[in-house]
């Protein structure tokens, strides 16, 4: 197996990374900063398009600022927007607050996941949306190391955690 340092970020290899995502105003939206690095398995679709197209051909140790447009990030904004359902929809006892993604069935029966926007004492609205649709996204990215990945990772199509552990 090739050292983790000479390796590139390519397809069929878990990729351990550190990441602050940030808007346009600077606002952090999310970070791996006083976490465990964020491993992926590059090519199976794990992250953004356009970050991991960015990551594409680098190294461990490689530091870098990478701006991923609306569309290649969690896509434009689509559809009506937010719709109200009566809470009655959902399961009783289920904590419900906004940001909080489920799945539901369109009337095909096609499943489409939805989040929630906003909570009311009788209504909850959701949106089809993810809650960065139509955002750019701007990380700042370091490349902690490069491995490759097990057979049974790429069957699964993301990596597993030390000893193979994994949560299905």
């Amino acid at each position: 197996m090739a050292d983790s340092n000479t390796q590139t970020v390519a397809s069929g290899k878990v990729v351990s990374v550190h990441y602050t995502l940030t808007n346009d105003a600077g606002e952090v939206l999310d970070t791996s900063s006083g976490h465990p690095p964020m491993d992926y398995l590059h090519g199976a679709g794990n992250i953004v398009p356009g970050l991991e197209q960015a990551l594409g051909g680098r190294r461990p140790g490689d530091k870098f600022d990478v701006v991923v447009a609306a569309a290649d990030g969690y896509g434009e904004r689509m559809g009506p927007g937010p719709q109200p359902v009566p809470r009655s929809a959902f399961p009783k006892g289920v904590e419900i607050e906004v940001g909080t993604q489920f799945m539901a069935e369109e009337p095909g029966g096609e499943p489409v996941p939805l989040w929630v926007t906003k909570v009311e004492s009788n209504t909850i609205h959701v949106d089809q949306n993810h809650p960065l649709a139509g955002v750019d996204l701007r990380f700042n990215v370091e490349i902690i190391a490069i491995r490759d990945a097990t057979a049974e990772e790429k069957k699964h199509g993301h990596p597993h955690g030390p000893g193979d552990h994994h949560h299905h």
